[in-house]
């Protein structure tokens, strides 16, 4: 090989890694200025296991209202824009009945029904003092949005279930903005507070010479969506239905051929995306305190950021995605300011999409 063969073929070497090394490079340095940082106590380990803390109560959430958008593109094949609406309107629909329950007796039941003009303090709802009532919105949540789901499949999305995926993009586009401007015709635009923070415990645990506290309402979002997340799991590859739902993710035609009801498990997709969506819009609001009409389609944005980062189509990766999303969204504060959080979480993914343009993942599946 003459020089100039050589020298070419070097340079196509180091283009073609030269992402890989950027990367690593890049990586080496931020853990060398942690560690810096560490020493130098410029941030304490029980701020760092608080920021971790915090990315995970992000992370799962996201990925938790993740699971039904990879679900609908795995087996229905279009990306549902509608998404983060379910999220908005099981979310209203899930505190609606948790104030009705939590100021029964106390205050006019239709302010309570369309979080009315009370004062958090008022009505003093946490998971301390409203657990059932807290509870049923959970369920309510959940429920009311599979019937959105359901209804809006059989009015929409059925009888355009053989058109190209665009098609029923552009429909699903649609469907976000007249849910959205029906929660704003009936809840109005104002950001509703919804929880009393002072009636929820912190636990404080000791890290290092510091502290790190953890608030009830937090753990309840991690403790329900890992539960709802491993329910699916155990769904998904022990039963029937969650056999019948990865083989017609791999392959419709065949599934169909090979006598799986196809349209019960296009059924049963929305039941359980459309669940996990209204569930996952309660617990964010839980862990918030707060919401307004649009805070589902805020957060669209970095759901489907969580689901192309994890493989699109794949569960698992909309899981994974979103708390690798929460994590880095929230590490990066040890360097960035908090206004530019998000964009470090982007900057995490647009990396990983470099060397894994299918995602961690990898591939269309439904697990």
């Amino acid at each position: 090989m003459g020089i100039s063969e050589s020298y070419a073929h070097g340079r196509r070497v180091i283009g073609d890694r030269l992402p890989v090394v950027v990367t690593a490079v890049l990586c080496v340095l931020l853990f060398l200025d942690l560690l810096r940082q560490l020493s130098t106590g410029d941030i304490t380990v029980a701020a760092l296991v608080g920021y971790l803390w915090e990315g995970l109560v992000v992370g799962l959430s996201i990925g938790l209202a993740g699971v039904g958008l990879s679900m609908t593109y795995s087996i229905l094949n279009f990306a549902n824009f509608g998404h983060g609406d379910y999220v908005t309107s099981g979310a209203f629909a899930g505190w609606a009945v948790t104030w009705a329950i939590a100021g029964f007796g106390q205050f006019d039941l239709t302010t309570l029904l369309f979080i009315g003009q009370l004062s958090t303090r008022e009505l003093g709802v946490s998971i301390a003092t409203s657990p059932f009532a807290i509870l049923v919105g959970i369920v309510v949540a959940g429920a009311f949005t599979v019937v959105l789901s359901l209804l809006i499949d059989r009015v929409v999305y059925k009888p355009m279930r053989d058109e190209e995926g665009i098609s029923l993009l552009i429909a699903s586009i649609g469907v976000a903005l007249v849910l959205r401007y029906i929660i704003f015709i009936v809840f109005n635009q104002r950001t509703r507070g919804l929880t009393n923070a002072q009636a929820a415990p912190e636990y404080a645990f000791a890290v290092g010479s510091g502290t790190v506290d953890i608030g009830a309402h937090q753990l309840t979002l991690v403790v329900v969506a890992a539960g709802l997340m491993l329910g699916l799991h155990l769904l998904l590859q022990r039963t029937k239905l969650g056999k019948a739902m990865r083989a017609m993710a791999d392959n419709e035609d065949l599934a169909r051929i090979t006598g799986i009801p196809t349209e019960r498990v296009v059924r049963f997709t929305w039941i359980i995306g459309g669940g996990l969506a209204g569930a996952g819009g309660f617990l964010i609001a839980l862990e918030r305190g707060t919401m307004n009409f649009q805070f589902g389609w805020i957060l669209l944005l970095l759901i489907f950021a969580a689901v192309i980062l994890g493989g699109i189509g794949s569960i698992y990766g909309a899981m994974f995605g979103g708390v690798v999303m929460g994590i880095a969204q929230n590490l990066s504060l040890v360097w960035i300011p908090n206004e530019f959080s998000t964009v470090a979480a982007f900057a995490v993914m647009i990396f990983v999409l470099l060397f894994k343009p299918e995602g961690i993942f990898s591939g269309v599946t439904t697990a």
